[in-house]
């Protein structure tokens, strides 16, 4: 069997149970840690959302459908790779696909090779090449690795955070996402809080001066994650 690009921390989605348990075998015997519900009520909550690299979803599931589902995980994890697994091949529904957030919209039946490669090529932009022997975010052990094999101890919500950052377009997250992420309320953030967890984690990371900041601020926005992490 050919060798991974990178294992990634996968989420099946589908009622069928047949073709889940299968789907999980496939994906689990090529290096993949793999997390199948039967339904959207069954998807794992934030925390261990933050922890995902690809989701596979069904569209006709029972109770939340595939496209809500799509849209809810979206919006939790920008950064979350998504890929819909359905029976609907009409050109609407692929565009109804798109537009709740998935990155590869595939229609069934497809060879679990197909799948197979899909989940390959979309993982090389989730973890893209370049980073041996760089920082590591180790998401099971909460810690980050450096180059020369030190550890750093991190907090699950400091865990949680840059993983999200990690996967985000550009490392770059808003205010609200930070907010979410740290368990704070969405309707009244405190920004003076928000920014004293930024300066903890900021410590944390190669780089942590004034003149060289690992997380710099984006101002009226977010924050931007500066420096090369790869997580796993």
């Amino acid at each position: 069997m050919a060798p991974l690009h990178a294992p990634l921390n996968l989420l099946i989605v589908e009622d069928n149970d047949d073709l889940r348990d299968s789907l999980a075998d496939a994906l689990g015997t090529r290096g993949h840690h793999v997390v199948a519900v039967d339904c959207a009520e069954a998807v794992p909550e934030q925390a261990e959302l933050t922890r995902l690299d690809l989701a596979i979803v069904d569209l006709n599931l029972p109770g939340e459908d595939g496209l809500a589902l799509a849209q809810r995980l979206r919006e939790a994890q920008p950064g979350l790779g998504i890929i819909m697994l359905t029976a609907r091949a009409q050109s609407s529904d692929k565009v109804a696909g798109y537009e709740h957030g998935a990155d590869i919209y595939l229609t069934k039946p497809v060879s679990l090779q197909e799948l197979a490669g899909a989940v390959q090529a979309l993982g090389r932009r989730l973890r893209p090449a370049g980073h041996d022997g760089g920082l590591e975010l180790d998401t099971r052990r909460l810690c980050l690795i450096g180059a020369d094999g030190s550890v750093t101890a991190l907090k699950p919500r400091e865990a949680a955070l840059l993983a999200a950052f990690v996967r985000a377009p550009q490392q770059r997250l808003e205010h609200w996402q930070i907010a979410g992420l740290l368990g704070m309320p969405d309707q009244d953030i405190n920004k003076p809080a928000l920014e004293l967890h930024i300066v903890r984690l900021r410590k944390k990371l190669p780089g942590g001066t004034d003149d060289c900041s690992p997380i710099k601020v984006i101002r009226g926005w977010g924050y931007q994650l500066c420096v090369a992490l790869a997580a796993r």
